[in-house]
């Protein structure tokens, strides 16, 4: 089957190679897409050079030359992703003037961009505002309020659920194959679409065991998910109390997001900034304080929280302190009722760099969330819009959650799941599918058929795989 490129004249013009900037151009270079990149710092441009098949150019994003050299007037899109508001939000003004169709821009602060906002995205002749804050503050707060301790995605229009969870020592899963879990545990369709082991990420074969402390992401029927969270051992209940180590951006608007329906304490380490804080969160009580100390934490009153979020702007911080934080609570949690306590807690770490979200989510994070991943994914998907209908990132794991409609002919449609294992083995999972008007859960003998949707489980660096198997 030969490689093709997802659309044959698809530009890319990146500003900026700086986190979400690298990551992003990593991802659509092994994807196909033809990358050229401006930035100025020669050191990020080495680093580029030898990890990207892109052309990159050193110079200033502010150069008109600039944009002349690099032939702007061909390019597709434009993604301006430098650490500066003003200069990404320009950058789409000249592109417009050099008639670039689509224009994204990341833009931390969110008095632009709205439909309320003095400048909105259209008189900006932005396509789409990236607000990364925002952006995992939003999912922070989702994932706070939902009914159960972990982390589940809804889609296929809340049809299907797919939800993360530690498997412990005591799991009637643990140590156990795949194949032989599915055969005993057979009341209802699931599958386990998604493993990290370690700072690994796996798509398991039915020949994989699951072992304890392992974090499995399980997929189910929406109507199906009471039993598989009974079975996991997952306890559906309401959280009310929340601390928040770091008042920045994220913290601050997390705090906000939570309002009154929440207790929301928040530690934060400058004195300046905690008063500031303090007057702002009308809601919210702000100390001020080393949230990496064991005893403050305690006497903060960790041990009666619900849920932990480290949003500090250090990764190392952010771990370490999830891992401290998770050890005090579920110490204090077993030994309060002599180990009959069921209060279930979560623990979330904000992660900058890519590399450590899986390490954060094994070492003692229940989620490990990341704001370039989560800017990156939502340009790709902009980006992708009219191959793929919907990519999720499944937080704490190298692997994404697409859904994608079978073209008529593809490799896909050819015979049962069962005998195409050779195709995907280890890098893709076939997890639900649409047939005749309801969504299901995918099994062995599932033959997915011409235009039919799917949800598909992939690593990360196997999404071009998928396209492969679905596309003509």
């Amino acid at each position: 089957m030969s490689k093709k490129k997802p659309t044959k004249s698809t530009n890319i013009l990146i500003l900026g190679l700086g986190g979400v900037g690298y990551y992003l151009a990593k991802r659509l270079v092994h994807e196909g897409y033809a990358i050229t990149a401006i930035e100025p710092d020669g050191e990020l441009l080495r680093h580029a050079d030898g990890n990207i098949d892109a052309r990159l150019i050193q110079g200033n994003a502010m150069s008109i030359e600039c944009w002349k050299e690099v032939g702007a007037a061909k390019m597709d899109y434009l993604i301006a992703v430098t650490n500066n508001d003003a200069v990404n939000m320009m950058s789409c003004q000249i592109a417009h003037r050099f008639g670039i169709p689509r224009k994204i821009a990341r833009v931390r602060s969110t008095e632009f961009g709205s439909k309320d906002s003095l400048m909105s995205a259209e008189d900006l002749k932005i396509d789409l505002i990236i607000h990364p804050e925002e952006l995992a503050a939003q999912e922070i707060f989702r994932l706070i309020n939902l009914r159960a301790g972990n982390d589940i995605i809804a889609v296929a229009k809340g049809q299907i659920q797919a939800m993360a969870t530690r498997i412990h020592e005591k799991s009637p899963l643990a140590h156990r194959k795949l194949k032989d879990i599915s055969q005993e545990y057979n009341e209802f369709p699931f599958r386990v679409v998604a493993m990290t082991r370690g700072i690994s990420t796996m798509i398991p074969s039915g020949e994989d065991e699951l072992l304890p402390q392992d974090q499995a992401f399980f997929m189910a029927a929406n109507k199906d998910l009471n039993r598989l969270m009974g079975l996991t051992g997952v306890e559906q209940q309401t959280r009310h109390r929340v601390m928040i180590i770091g008042g920045g951006l994220v913290g601050r608007r997390l705090a906000e997001l939570l309002g009154k329906t929440v207790a929301v304490r928040i530690i934060e380490k400058d004195e300046a900034s905690a008063k500031e804080l303090s007057f702002a969160l009308k809601h919210a009580e702000v100390l001020n304080g080393d949230g990496s100390d064991s005893d403050l934490l305690v006497s903060a009153g960790l041990l009666e929280m619900d849920t932990f979020i480290a949003a500090t702007g250090e990764n190392e911080t952010n771990i370490m302190t999830c891992v401290l934080a998770k050890h005090l609570m579920t110490s204090h949690n077993t030994s309060k009722k002599g180990n009959q306590s069921k209060k279930q807690t979560k623990c979330i770490a904000l992660v900058t760099k890519e590399d450590y979200v899986v390490l954060a989510a094994t070492m003692g994070s229940d989620i490990a969330m990341n704001k370039k991943i989560l800017a990156s994914n939502k340009i790709l998907k902009f980006i992708r819009r009219g191959e793929l209908i919907s990519v999720a990132h499944l937080h704490g794991f190298d692997a994404e959650m697409v859904e994608i409609v079978a073209a008529p002919n593809s490799p896909i449609t050819r015979k049962p799941l069962s005998k195409l294992s050779s195709y995907y083995s280890n890098k893709i999972m076939i997890g639900g599918i649409h047939k005749d008007g309801v969504w299901q859960v995918a099994v062995g003998d599932t033959h997915i058929q011409d235009n039919e949707r799917v949800i598909v489980v992939c690593m990360s660096q196997h999404l071009k795989d998928v396209q492969k198997l679905f596309l003509a």
